[in-house]
């Protein structure tokens, strides 16, 4: 049956990543979970074995594998624990797809490589606290002020935002009083005027 789906290289990344979860997470898991503790040695880790550069291309210093790569490595991370594979799924999709698929070329130069790396943890902010997950109620706002943006807002239940280097999030654009729609703008998250609690 795997020889239908799935090849050698296939076949040694689940391998590895079984491997790296029986030996590396599970011994941990129970106590992350009392302590609530953010898996860093663990992220590290997985940013060495390519897990956190899944989906970048190789000139940016990623992994390049393909889906059925990436949904062995989350399921092997899961069975072990499911928070370190959110970490790692929240990363590299949610916090990283946006800026792959429609990210300008500067931006990609500039942010991916450190993500491929884990040199920096991504997140993606769409929930708000006042109209949940759903997109079409934002309320955060980003009005254009010269060649900037003023944006205020807030965001909630955020994956890896207290220990991410790079946020995207999503927000209401209005420009000379019209609301274009929304959003998505990529920040790093030491800039002025965030916080994050």
């Amino acid at each position: 049956m795997d020889d239908l789906f799935f090849n050698d290289d296939h076949i040694l990344i689940r391998d590895t990543v079984k491997k790296f979860a029986d030996e590396k997470i599970m011994p941990i898991a129970r106590e992350m979970d009392k302590t609530g503790e953010f898996p860093k040695k663990l992220v590290a880790e997985m940013s060495q074995l390519g897990f956190m550069g899944f989906h970048i291309p190789k000139k940016y210093g990623g992994a390049e594998l393909d889906m059925i790569s990436y949904a062995m490595v989350i399921i092997e991370l899961a069975r072990a624990d499911a928070s370190v594979a959110i970490t790692m799924a929240a990363h590299t999709s949610l916090g990283t797809l946006p800026l792959l698929i429609l990210g300008n070329d500067d931006q990609k130069r500039k942010f991916l490589p450190d993500i491929a790396s884990g040199k920096s943890l991504s997140a993606f902010g769409l929930t708000e606290p006042n109209s949940g997950s759903d997109a079409g109620a934002c309320k955060t706002k980003a009005i254009l002020r010269g060649d900037y943006y003023i944006v205020n807002g807030g965001k909630i239940f955020i994956t890896n935002a207290g220990h991410a280097k790079l946020l995207i999030f999503t927000s209401r654009i209005e420009h000379n009083g019209s609301d274009l729609g929304i959003g998505a703008f990529i920040i790093p998250t030491n800039i002025s005027g965030l916080e994050i609690g």
